[in-house]
C-alpha cells in the first residue's frame, strides 16, 4: 500500500496518490449520507459510481418520508445528516400522516422534485471538503487473508485501476447482478438506464459472505398531459407545515396538488387475463418481494375481496410531465400495463412514458454485521442500504449515516459508534437487522420501536443532535438553533407549568378549581379533549411563539407520565446492553446450551447480552445461561 496520502485540492483528488481514508462505492441514497459523514468528520473520502448524473437519484417513487420513514429522517437531520435539508430545499408537497391517532405515530411525507433533488444532492457532494467522485464501476475489492478473517485495503475499479483505503463502505442498492422484469422480457440492469454490477456481485459470493436474492418494482410512468385532472379527487399540502431539518423554519418554494384515483373491477379483470404472463407468478422470478408494498398483481390475487385500491397520481417534478401512480406497481408485459391503467377513472386516455418493471438483485444476510455496520469476517469493510436487505430511500440514509461515521472512526482508531433501540429508530432499524436477518425487503414501521412514544419525530434534535455535535457532524449554525430552540422548549413549559386560571379567565366548561385555587393549565393539558388548538386560543401569549415548538411541550406534558414510565423502562433494558459478550467467545463449549442456541449464537456473534436476548430462538433459559458464564469469567 503506498504510503501517501492523497492531494486534495478544491476536492479534486489526483489519480497518482491513491491512498484514501475511506471509499465509498455507490452514490445513492445511503451512498451520498455515507460519504458526506465521513468527510465531514475528516476522513479522506473517495465516492465511486457507476454515473454521477445519478448521484442522489430517486429510482422509484418521488417522495421521502412516510409511516415511520418520516422519524429516520428526522434523527437523520438531527445527527447532521443531509436528507432532510434535501427534501426541503425540493419539495413540492407536504403531509403528515396519522394525524388522527396519536403524536408518537405522526409521520411526515413529502413529494419531491426528482430532477430537483438529484442535482441538489449531487452540489452538496462535489462542495464538501475531504470529498473527492470517481465515475467508475468497482470490480472487486483488495483484501489480505489473515486466519479466518480478510482485511480490506481498498477496491479495483474497471477504468481508474486501484484505490487503496483504509474503510470501504459498500453501497450498492439494486445494482448487485440486477436484473429488471417487464413480462417475459429480462434485462440484465442495475436500474432502468443502468448497467448492473456483475463483477462486485461475483466478488461478493466469493468471499463465502452469505448471498440473498430480494426483488422489488417500481410503477410505469404517466403522460400528465394525457390524464383527466378534473374528475380526480385533488389533495393539497399541509396548512401547518413543520420542515423536515430542524435547521428550517418554514418551506418557502411554491407547492402543488397530488391527485387520488382507484381501481375498479375492470382493472382487477385485465390484470387476471394477463396473470399468466406475470413473471413474479410464472415461478421467473426467485426473489422475495416487499410485503408491506406489493405489486398491483399481487394485490389482486392476495385481497381476492377487494373490488379497489387507492392510487396517488403524483407528480414528479415542476419541469416535467411524468406522473408517478403510487400503487400500480407491475411487473406484467407493456401491453397488459397500458390495457389496466386504461381501466381507472381519470387515466381513460393516459399514455405511458416508461413502463412499469420488477427487480431481482443480490443482497447480503445483515447477520454477517456488527451493529457498527461492519462486516464481521473482513474489519474495515461496511455496507448499507438495499445490500443489506432493506426497501426504501430513508432506510438507505440511515444506514449511510452510520456506516459513514464508523468508517472515519475506524479510521481514527475509535471506538464503533452504536444506537441503541432505546434512542433512535435508525438503532431499531440496524439491530433488528443484525439480529433477526431478513427474508424479505425490510421496512420501517412504528410498530417496531417498543419505545415510540418517546422516539417522536419532533423530539429528535433533543435526542441526538449532542450526538451530532460530539461526532462533528452538526454545524455551528445548526447547533445554535438548536440550542436556542431547546431554550424557547424550557421557557414555554416552566409558563405552562406555573400558569394558573382563575374562575373568571376561561370558560366554565374548562374550569376545574376548587376552594378559589384555579385551574392548572398542565392538568387541563393533560384532559383528552384539550388539544394544542385549544391551548393557544385560551393562552394569548402562546401565540407569540412558533406553532410547532408550542405543539412539541403540549405534547411532552399530555403524556408526561406516559413518557416517564417508558423511560424507565428504557433504563431497566439498557442494562442488558450493556454486558458485553467477547468477539471470540466460543459458544459451543459453554456447559447448559444447547448445540441449536450454540450454533445460532455462532453465526450471529452477538456484541452484548442484549443483543444475544433479542436473536430469535436464544429462550430466557439460554440467556441466563449465558449471563452466568459471562459473569464467571469475570471474575
Amino acid at each position: 500500500m503506498p504510503d501517501t496520502q492523497p492531494r486534495f485540492a478544491n476536492n479534486m483528488l489526483s489519480n497518482d496518490d491513491l491512498s484514501l481514508d475511506v471509499i465509498v462505492i455507490g452514490g445513492g441514497h445511503a451512498g451520498c449520507e455515507a460519504a458526506l459523514s465521513a468527510a465531514r468528520m475528516g476522513a479522506k473520502t473517495l465516492l465511486i459510481t457507476q454515473n454521477v448524473e445519478r448521484i442522489g437519484a430517486m429510482s422509484c417513487n418521488p417522495a421521502i418520508g412516510g409511516t415511520a420513514k418520516g422519524h429516520l429522517v428526522k434523527e437523520i437531520d438531527a445527527l447532521g445528516g443531509e436528507m432532510g435539508k434535501a427534501i426541503d430545499e425540493t419539495g413540492i408537497q407536504y403531509r403528515v400522516l396519522n394525524r388522527k391517532k396519536g403524536p408518537a405515530i405522526w409521520s411526515s411525507r413529502a413529494q419531491a422534485d426528482m430532477d430537483l433533488y438529484r442535482r441538489y444532492m449531487k452540489h452538496k457532494l462535489e462542495n464538501t471538503a475531504g470529498l473527492a467522485i470517481k465515475q467508475d464501476c468497482v470490480e472487486g475489492l483488495i483484501v489480505e487473508n489473515d486466519g479466518e478473517l480478510s482485511r480490506v485495503l481498498g477496491v479495483e475499479t474497471k477504468l481508474f485501476g486501484k484505490f487503496y483505503g483504509r474503510s470501504v463502505v459498500i453501497t450498492a442498492g439494486t445494482f448487485l447482478n440486477g436484473l429488471i422484469h417487464i413480462g417475459d422480457q429480462r434485462i440484465s440492469a442495475g436500474r432502468a438506464g443502468d448497467a448492473p454490477s456483475i463483477g462486485l456481485a461475483e466478488f461478493i459470493k466469493s468471499t463465502g459472505l452469505r448471498v440473498g436474492r430480494l426483488k422489488t418494482g417500481t410503477t410505469p410512468r404517466l403522460d400528465a398531459r394525457t390524464i383527466n385532472w378534473d374528475i380526480l379527487d385533488r389533495q393539497d399540502s399541509d396548512t401547518d407545515i413543520i420542515p423536515f431539518s430542524f435547521s428550517n423554519d418554514r418551506i418557502k418554494q411554491k407547492l402543488i396538488p397530488c391527485y387520488i384515483t382507484h381501481t375498479n373491477a375492470s382493472t382487477h379483470q385485465v390484470i387476471r387475463d394477463y396473470m399468466h404472463m406475470s413473471p413474479l407468478y410464472s415461478g421467473v422470478i426467485q426473489g422475495i418481494g416487499p410485503r408491506y408494498c406489493p405489486s398491483i398483481e399481487d394485490k389482486v390475487v392476495k385481497f381476492a375481496d377487494r373490488d379497489s385500491h387507492q392510487i396517488f397520481l403524483e407528480p414528479q417534478g415542476y419541469d416535467t410531465v411524468e406522473v408517478y401512480p403510487n400503487g400500480l406497481s407491475t411487473s406484467l408485459p407493456l401491453e397488459a400495463q397500458m390495457k389496466f391503467v386504461r381501466t381507472v377513472r381519470g387515466l381513460e386516455k393516459a399514455e405511458i412514458i416508461r413502463p412499469g418493471y420488477a427487480i431481482e438483485y443480490d443482497f447480503v444476510d445483515p447477520t454477517e454485521l456488527n451493529a457498527s455496520l461492519e462486516v464481521k469476517k473482513c474489519p474495515s469493510l461496511f455496507l448499507a442500504g438495499q445490500i443489506n436487505g432493506t426497501t426504501g430511500y430513508e432506510e438507505a440514509a440511515a444506514q449511510g449515516l452510520i456506516a459513514g461515521i464508523n468508517a472515519a472512526r475506524k479510521v481514527a482508531g475509535k471506538d464503533p459508534f452504536v444506537l441503541g433501540r432505546s434512542e433512535a429508530y435508525i438503532g431499531v432499524l440496524i439491530d433488528d437487522l443484525i439480529t433477526k436477518g431478513t427474508q424479505e425487503p425490510y421496512r420501517m414501521f412504528t410498530s417496531r420501536a417498543e419505545h415510540r412514544l418517546y422516539l417522536r419525530e419532533d423530539n429528535a434534535d433533543s435526542r441526538l443532535t449532542d450526538i451530532g455535535r460530539t461526532l462533528g457532524l452538526v454545524s455551528d449554525d445548526d447547533y445554535k438553533l438548536f440550542s436556542d430552540r431547546q431554550k424557547l422548549i424550557r421557557e414555554i413549559t416552566q409558563f405552562v407549568k406555573t400558569k394558573t386560571f382563575g374562575e373568571a379567565e376561561m370558560p366554565q366548561s374548562l374550569y376545574v378549581g376548587n376552594d378559589n385555587s384555579g385551574t392548572k393549565l398542565d392538568t387541563l393539558l393533560r384532559r383528552p379533549d384539550f388539544d394544542v388548538d385549544t391551548l393557544i386560543e385560551l393562552v394569548p401569549r402562546l401565540q407569540e411563539y412558533p406553532r410547532h415548538i408550542v405543539r412539541r411541550v403540549a405534547i411532552e406534558i399530555k403524556y408526561e407520565g406516559y413518557i416517564a414510565r417508558e423511560q424507565r423502562a428504557i433504563k431497566d433494558s439498557q442494562y442488558l446492553d450493556k454486558v458485553l459478550i467477547p468477539p471470540d467467545m466460543n459458544f459451543k463449549s459453554i456447559p447448559g446450551l444447547s448445540f441449536e442456541v450454540g450454533e445460532k449464537l455462532t453465526r450471529f456473534r452477538p456484541m452484548t447480552l442484549g443483543q444475544a436476548s433479542r436473536i430469535s430462538g436464544i429462550t430466557p433459559a439460554a440467556l441466563q445461561v449465558l449471563q452466568v458464564h459471562l459473569r464467571s469469567d469475570r471474575q
